[in-house]
């Protein structure tokens, strides 16, 4: 049995296979082997190192959930405002009118080119010295800006590449029956390429979340990642265990996003196999127009 990309491994290639197997998983354990013994060396797999995340509920309470929270809520405002932004920006790349078109083309292309830490500290050397923002609310203004600024440039190549990927017969079914430009767009090739775009912009929204942390690291921004140097300085300078604890957040809560993202997929596809029902209206305008042709 054979497929187009690579023919049914013989008796001798699933040997090779197996020995390449083995090895490989020796080596994952010698290389995990190391590791830890290097950790214990370090004392950092000691008891007391781990101990405050189960037995003392101050660790929750005070540094992580509160970090959690200010990075939900970076990430949400980021995600509410890149979205519609990143929309409009695609459907503007696609617009017929040139003078809109190269435009929103530059806007693109620029913001996505710069890394998005630069993006947040111009955001927040702008925000200090054009603006009247606060210093307790500057770090997240300049962390949103910038993952708005960059993460909005990317939907909207994701939003232009899933309407084009759609068969070119849609569009033209659409004008075909005197539907306009923006109505075509609306209710006909966004909708449907809803479900080719959702994976990238599901990997998107992963990155936004993750990328709230760069705020931490330079702005001052109070997420969960900046937690550890408050929490390493209060229980022992255990940053191991605090680096795993907050890497095991940060991987509950992508995978709950991703879980629910999959969900909807799902049902968007299983919609779009929903068998179709003719509409009244049309029956009655088909049946007015075999009666007009049988009685001409």
């Amino acid at each position: 049995m054979t497929s187009v990309l690579y023919d049914t491994p013989g008796p001798r290639a699933k040997r090779r296979n197996v020995v390449y197997t083995i090895v490989f998983l020796a080596v994952l354990a010698l290389a995990a082997w190391w590791v830890l013994s290097a950790l214990a060396d370090k004392h950092q797999l000691d008891a007391d190192k781990w101990s405050p995340f189960v037995t003392d509920s101050r660790v929750w309470t005070t540094y992580l959930l509160p970090g959690l929270v200010e990075t939900l809520k970076a990430a949400a405002l980021s995600i509410l405002i890149a979205l519609p932004l990143g929309a409009a920006l695609g459907i503007g790349r696609l617009s017929d009118h040139r003078w809109v078109r190269v435009p929103v083309g530059v806007v693109v292309e620029f913001f996505r080119a710069i890394p998005v830490l630069l993006l947040m500290m111009f955001a927040a050397a702008l925000y200090r010295e054009f603006t009247t923002v606060s210093s307790d609310f500057r770090p997240l203004y300049a962390v949103v800006t910038g993952l708005v600024l960059y993460n909005a440039s990317v939907i909207a190549e994701v939003v232009r590449a899933g309407v084009l990927s759609l068969p070119r017969g849609q569009g033209d079914a659409a004008v075909a029956l005197g539907m306009r430009k923006g109505q075509t767009m609306l209710y006909v090739l966004l909708p449907q390429a809803v479900t080719v775009m959702l994976p990238a912009l599901v990997s998107q929204l992963v990155v936004i979340v993750k990328d709230t942390a760069l705020g931490g690291a330079l702005l001052g921004y109070a997420e969960l990642l900046s937690q550890n140097r408050q929490i390493t300085a209060n229980y022992g300078a255990n940053t191991i265990a605090t680096f795993t604890v907050i890497a095991l957040i940060y991987i509950a809560l992508n995978s709950l996003l991703t879980s629910l993202a999959g969900r909807l997929e799902r049902r968007l596809r299983q919609g779009r196999k929903s068998p179709s029902v003719t509409l009244p209206a049309q029956a009655g305008a088909t049946e007015v127009k075999s009666d007009a042709v049988s009685g001409a």
